[in-house]
């Protein structure tokens, strides 16, 4: 008989999201997000620091390992700011490729310091994207202050780089209304025009406040000077117009050239301004890992 004992003593969010790289490969980025207050850190010299040790095991239902990854995060403040870091987040994110199919994925993070540790454990369905349908990654909700396109050189490597762009997801979907929302998505083959060979596509965004539609816009693919088989969404939506509350945002996207029809949905939420919560900051991982 063999038992295992493990502590939970460190909560966290986590999320996991689907881009398609090739028929056979689906890019998973599995993303940990770690309250700062639940940090162990040491003072010297006038510097806060603290280190973070995030493990990662996805398996198949039988048990065979698939991908492990194994990362130091790291968090330095200085003494000034000490304080008001502790009501801040760090992020971490490792993007594994995977086959479509059911896996288990394990995540498990412990603080250096501390030894305080905690443990996910859940199952995860990586889709399958069809050749002959209309397809779409996911729908994530980013913060919009890091939404932007990295040099030539660092294109399709390190965190948070989906590949041109780095994309933050905001695990908890919260925002304040001086903030952007950003908004990533790639959707996936779209039919070819036999005479012209561009593909012609129409992307509807609705934002609702429950059943009430607050607000509404479009784009088509000839705007966004997007014309091929695969089109990618990057874009901010200013959020000083909506009132504290829990809003979804849905993406519809239509083929002009066979109306078929594509969607997306994600759910955000404005925090009144009283609440002095800040955007989650990103924590790099140790060099050379």
């Amino acid at each position: 008989i063999s038992a295992r004992i493990v502590r939970d003593q460190m909560h966290f969010n986590w999320g996991t999201d689907y881009v398609k790289v090739t028929n056979d490969t689906v890019l998973v980025p599995i993303t940990v997000q770690v309250p700062n207050n639940q940090l162990s850190f040491n003072s010297k010299d006038g510097v806060y620091s603290a280190t973070l040790n995030v493990f990662g095991r996805v398996s198949s239902l039988t048990g065979r390992v698939v991908q492990t990854f194994e990362d130091p995060v790291s968090r330095d403040f200085p003494e000034s700011l000490y304080q008001q870091s502790l009501k801040l987040q760090s992020i971490y994110q490792k993007a594994v490729p995977l086959r479509p199919g059911l896996y288990r994925l394990d995540i498990v993070i412990k603080d250096v310091k501390s030894g305080n540790v905690g443990v996910v454990n859940t199952r995860l369905q990586v889709p399958r994207f069809e050749d002959d349908k209309l397809e779409a990654s996911s729908l994530i909700v980013a913060d919009g202050g890091k939404l932007e396109h990295v040099p030539s050189k660092q294109i399709g490597t390190g965190q948070f780089v989906l590949g041109s762009t780095k994309v933050v997801p905001r695990l908890d979907g919260e925002f304040m209304n001086n903030e952007k929302l950003g908004i990533y998505m790639q959707v996936y083959n779209l039919k070819q025009d036999d005479k012209t060979h561009k593909s012609n596509a129409t992307f509807l965004y609705t934002v609702k406040k429950g059943d009430q539609q607050i607000m509404q816009f479009k784009e088509t693919s000839e705007e966004m000077k997007q014309t091929g088989e695969q089109v990618t969404i990057e874009r901010l939506l200013p959020l000083a117009t909506l009132t504290p509350g829990k809003y979804s945002l849905e993406i519809v996207a239509t083929d002009a050239n066979t109306q078929k029809t594509v969607s997306k949905t994600a759910d955000f939420t404005i925090k009144p301004p009283a609440d002095t919560k800040t955007a989650a900051n990103t924590a790099k991982a140790a060099p050379g890992r």
